[in-house]
């Protein structure tokens, strides 16, 4: 590869990953000159109960069906829910961070509303 060609950006960059790799193939443990972290994310869904889904979407101070437009479900599927059926993983999370931030997502939610004339 001509390098010569390459702008100052370009040459930093793969002097960089050339370093890396050298750094791999070496020795020296990575941790040692490198800045290293594994990061672990605590995602787990919880499980809804009918009173839990309720109280969910109150917080949001919207209808069956508006909650269930927002989560991208059908109104059925939210009644369901509201009478026992347990949820799937996706709306469990989704839930969950309603739970954490309601403000956010009923901003959110505000923000999507358009109201139509009769």
């Amino acid at each position: 590869m001509d390098r010569t060609k390459l702008n100052h950006i370009e040459r930093d960059l793969i002097e960089g990953m050339e370093e890396l790799r050298d750094d791999l193939k070496g020795d020296m443990p990575i941790t040692e000159k490198y800045t290293c972290h594994k990061v672990v994310l605590d995602l787990e869904p919880s499980v809804y109960t009918a009173e839990q889904v309720k109280a969910t979407r109150e917080l949001l101070r919207v209808s069956q069906a508006l909650f269930a437009q927002f989560l991208g479900v059908s109104p059925k599927t939210v009644r369901s829910w509201e009478q026992g059926k347990t949820p799937s993983d996706i709306a469990c999370r989704f839930m969950d961070e309603i739970q954490r931030d309601p403000d956010h997502w009923r901003a959110r939610l505000q923000q999507s509303m358009h109201v139509l004339a009769p």
